[in-house]
């Protein structure tokens, strides 16, 4: 099956522990001595030591924690969110790319990052703090910011549980759904969560052949989240959900899910231009693109049934958009001394008024880790705040995030946009 976010081999999973995970909770820890990270300006000092809560004050607590388990929790996105979020709660960085952090999201009742807690499964036992010192390295993370965030990353790796199924795993499908299931009602019940919701960051897997009896590694984690009562996002093209074995159970969970493979770069781009090809009426005769990326995603897509599923994503906007897909294709090269980083190119070739042939061409270059956890933290809070007053089932008001979002709507990144404030205004309605 897929494994998660980056080729290692796995051995033991990392001890258990009841210390408490509250991002930001050990935010400074390191910081000492580290010129190189310093303390936003206003952003609260939370390195003095405290008093216990009360009663009251722990019960309050309690009623805003909300837990973010990652499936790949050990992969780019996964590390990059939760060194993000623990940087973010310091006041060591501010939260750029955090849609949720802008002024429409404000009174949105959403909860706190300094309430998020993280954990995950992942097949890798490489821990955080490694994979984020090799994300610093290679320029995904500021340097210095892996020991200054050292307890927050050590805290949410205690967390992560071991993922699979892994080559030799007699298990069945209903055995590992309870297993994992099992993993994320024990974390609840540990950090005293209100709610959890699961984020699929890992590898792209193959679409399943025709014929296979056994659910996906992506089927298997998304159906562990609604026997877990957990809300669920799919930020990879992986089945998850999307599978026939799993609609009466999505149907009658009365959970709130979204969307599938977040659109972060190329994609992205498109769902802006092709918007406004088709708004000045000029006839776009093809469109082909190119990706060169290294990393775990970079190996991961060197398969062709892994990457004909993210394909499939980049030539659906375009799709949904003109009605039908415009000639060309999408090719994917892993070039493994990129790293973690990215170029797309695109060639859109159209014709504008008397027949007149032109042609734009664009080029993206960017770090998917960093483009993608901002995104994946909007995504757990407002599931989480979904999920809090009592809206279930499919969200279509987050195509905003997704390549292949819920919902027949907009595949215009505008229009998705104006969709998602119209949610964040439902959202403050119920504050």
């Amino acid at each position: 099956m897929t494994a998660h976010a980056d080729r290692e081999r796995r051995t033991d999973a990392p001890g258990r522990t009841d210390a408490p995970l509250t991002s930001g909770a050990h935010g400074l820890a390191g910081i000492t001595g580290r010129p190189e990270i310093t303390r936003l300006p206003g952003a609260e000092d939370r390195s003095e030591a405290v008093g216990p809560p009360g009663a009251e004050e722990r019960a309050e607590t309690a009623s805003r924690r909300t837990g973010v388990w990652f499936i790949g929790a050990r992969g780019s996105v996964a590390t990059t969110a939760t060194a993000g979020c623990a940087a973010i709660t310091a006041g060591l960085h501010p939260p750029t790319g955090m849609v949720t952090e802008t002024p429409p999201f404000a009174d949105s009742g959403l909860p706190a990052l300094t309430d998020l807690v993280f954990g995950g499964h992942d097949t890798l036992d490489c821990p955080l703090s490694k994979r984020a010192e090799a994300l610093a390295d290679g320029g995904v993370l500021p340097h210095g910011l892996p020991s200054a965030v050292r307890a927050d990353l050590d805290a949410a790796d205690a967390e992560i549980r071991p993922g699979g199924p892994l080559p030799g795993d007699t298990r069945t499908d209903q055995e590992l759904i309870a297993a994992f299931a099992a993993d994320l009602t024990d974390f609840a019940h540990r950090h005293d969560l209100a709610r959890t919701v699961v984020i699929n960051v890992a590898s792209t897997e193959p679409a399943p052949a025709p014929g296979d009896t056994r659910l996906p590694a992506s089927s298997l984690y998304a159906a562990a989240a609604l026997r877990a009562g957990c809300s669920y996002a799919n930020f990879t093209p992986s089945t998850g959900l999307r599978t026939p074995a799993l609609t009466d159970t999505v149907a009658s969970s009365g959970l709130p899910h979204a969307g599938r493979d977040g659109k972060t770069g190329q994609t992205l781009l498109r769902s802006v231009l092709a918007p406004m090809f088709l708004q000045r009426a000029l006839a776009v005769r093809a469109w082909s693109g190119s990706n060169l990326l290294g990393g775990g995603d970079g190996a991961a897509l060197a398969d062709p049934a892994a990457a004909a599923a993210k394909n499939a994503g980049k030539e659906r906007v375009l799709a949904d958009t003109f009605g039908t897909a415009p000639e060309g294709e999408v090719h994917i090269d892993d070039v493994p001394a990129m790293g973690d980083w990215k170029t797309a190119w695109d060639h859109i070739a159209f014709d504008g008024f008397l027949g007149s042939r032109m042609i734009l061409q664009t080029i993206w270059q960017g770090c998917d880790s960093a483009l993608a956890a901002p995104l994946v933290l909007d995504l757990a809070r407002l599931l989480a705040r979904a999920h809090e007053t009592g809206i279930s089932g499919p969200l279509p008001e987050l195509g905003f995030y997704f390549k292949d979002p819920d919902g027949g709507r907009s595949a215009a990144l505008a229009e998705q946009y104006a969709i998602l404030l119209a949610f964040a205004e439902r959202l403050r309605d119920q504050a």
